[in-house]
């Protein structure tokens, strides 16, 4: 028995928005081609959950965020990475690849993540900047084999940047 492939949900390009509009809406963002990658660095596991598109994803839910990370102390370290996909003349790529730090201590429902942070980081990745430099080497290693595994294909088409800054040294 074949095993059928596992889908992990990626928001992956739609139909133009534009189309028929006679130019209503060119320029504006579009939600539509960004995922939220949820790592847990101690798992060592990544996972798309659509529901931080909204705060609502499953580690997110039922905690009260602080805005300082030396109030939740003993919290378990995750990252929120923002991946816009877009497509090239020979096929999706991944565009925009941004990484938000946060923090989760169940014990006392209580975890650390900075929103303002989080909100410029998907605006930056809608923009198609890469920024992940300050991930730690765990966590890059995490994020580049699950975008690897997605699509090799999808891999191969990304900015050189998005390899260069995800390579452990």
């Amino acid at each position: 028995m074949t095993e059928k492939k596992k889908n992990i949900g990626f928001n992956i390009l739609k139909s133009d928005p534009t189309d028929g509009h006679k130019g209503f809406g060119i320029g504006a963002l579009s939600l539509d081609n960004v995922s939220p990658v949820i790592i847990d660095v101690e798992e060592g596991s990544a996972i798309v959950d659509i529901g931080a598109m909204h705060a609502r994803s499953v580690v997110e839910k039922g905690i009260k965020f602080l805005p300082n990370k030396e109030d939740v102390p003993n919290a378990k370290p995750y990252w929120l990475v923002w991946v816009t996909i877009d497509r090239k003349q020979d096929g999706p790529y991944y565009a925009g690849v941004t990484a938000c730090e946060m923090t989760v201590d169940r014990g006392i429902r209580r975890g650390y993540k900075s929103l303002p942070e989080h909100v410029n980081r998907m605006d930056k990745s809608l923009k198609r900047h890469i920024i992940v430099e300050h991930m730690d080497d765990k966590s890059k290693v995490i994020l580049s084999n699950f975008l690897k595994n997605h699509d090799p294909g999808m891999w191969e088409r990304s900015a050189q940047q998005l390899k260069d800054d995800l390579e452990v040294r």
